[in-house]
């Protein structure tokens, strides 16, 4: 709450000195940079300044916006800043999820999702669900690798393992690379009404929850971990980590229950594990319309945030130990989803609908090293 407190003050202070120039992004720094927070992160709008747990954080819209005006005030003129990412060794043995098929679990974590039920297509819907989100989840991730979609290409150039240097920007021939989810990459859903969801569910709340995940769907050795990932869905109203209030401008982040700025403990091996919360909440703000127009696009930022996270899972799953940008100031600690959120359908590297054979979902772009940009499509490599 400390941590909070003084970021908002830090924001509030900033957004004053630059105020008078907000409209022109180019002019010459008026405040100074702040010392970084925990974690490296400098920049005082991130959702991470602050948060260090945050990883992969998809920033509101209007807060991306500040964040880079931020950046193009308080840097100044510079050279073109690289986006390349690089292998960060590791962190007990995982960079990316590479020994096996992703496997995404999904948690409906909270009884105010209300009575469960199930659609013609066997996904699990919600009377408290009031933007239908909870199929959408579940067709995307049963979707992924299907009907010849090239969205996943995209990832299966990162790897890790014993043959890939620290700080290397490409793979060496050998290595483990992320595989492409052939089949679909959703392995479990459950709706847990045991409890209420917390107002304001903290990080330890939340990946505690995940490591009860584990457990019901009998993932209980740290092998049957290595490639999973847990999705925690929070219910509307719910703000979990901060959402949705004046220090959680963010639509989603990740991380693992091993950062001790989570503090959750695992008898079952690191588990990994994403904040979703219920986006729709935040309407435009967390993409709801960013791709399709009317009812089409009510869940777009629904896709394209967990789509997000998940692309960042697999290519660092316990953060920082996969590919994250360390060599440039301006993309520092980035992980590929970071690098390429909220760019327009229709720019250059911009978000659009992914078709699968479960259905076309609203997803955004990730950096690719080997073409060096944001790609919504890319060859499977390896």
């Amino acid at each position: 709450m400390a941590a909070a407190t003084a970021t908002a003050a830090t924001v509030l202070s900033l957004a004053t000195a630059l105020g008078a120039s907000a409209a022109t992004p180019d002019a010459a720094p008026s405040a100074p940079a702040p010392a970084a927070s925990a974690g490296g992160v400098t920049d005082p709008y991130s959702p991470a300044y602050g948060h260090p747990y945050r990883h992969g954080a998809v920033p509101t819209r209007e807060l991306n916006t500040q964040m880079h005006r931020w950046e193009a005030q308080t840097r100044g003129a510079r050279p073109t800043q690289s986006k390349t990412l690089s292998y960060g060794g590791g962190v007990d043995g995982t960079g990316v999820t590479s020994g096996g098929a992703e496997k995404v679990y999904l948690v409906f974590y909270g009884s105010q999702w209300g009575t469960q039920g199930t659609d013609a297509g066997g996904n699990l819907t919600f009377t408290g669900d009031p933007k239908a989100g909870a199929p959408v989840v579940q067709k995307l991730f049963k979707g992924l690798g299907t009907g010849g979609e090239a969205w996943s290409g995209v990832m299966t150039q990162y790897c890790d393992g014993p043959l890939v240097a620290k700080g290397a920007t490409s793979c060496p021939a050998g290595a483990a690379h992320v595989l492409y989810p052939t089949g679909g990459a959703l392995a479990g859903v459950w709706y847990d009404p045991s409890v209420a969801a917390p107002a304001n569910a903290t990080a330890k709340q939340l990946g505690d929850e995940a490591v009860r995940a584990a457990a019901h769907f009998g993932n209980t050795t740290a092998a049957s971990n290595r490639d999973a990932q847990y999705v925690v869905l929070s219910p509307t109203g719910t703000h979990p980590d901060g959402f949705n209030t004046s220090s959680g401008q963010f639509c989603a982040w990740h991380d693992y229950n091993g950062d001790p700025y989570v503090g959750s403990v695992s008898p079952y091996g690191d588990i990994a594990f994403t904040n979703m919360p219920y986006v729709m909440d935040m309407g435009t703000s967390c993409g709801q319309n960013f791709v399709n127009a009317g009812a089409a696009g009510t869940d777009d930022g629904y896709s394209m945030v967990e789509g997000h996270e998940y692309a960042e899972t697999i290519t660092d799953q316990n953060p920082a130990g996969g590919w994250t940008n360390t060599t440039s100031r301006t993309y520092s600690g980035q992980e590929n989803a970071d690098e390429c959120a909220w760019i327009s359908p229709g720019s250059a590297g911009g978000a659009g609908n992914v078709s699968t054979t479960s259905g076309s979902f609203a997803m955004q772009a990730t950096w690719s090293n080997d073409t060096n940009r944001c790609d919504l499509s890319h060859v499977t490599v390896g």
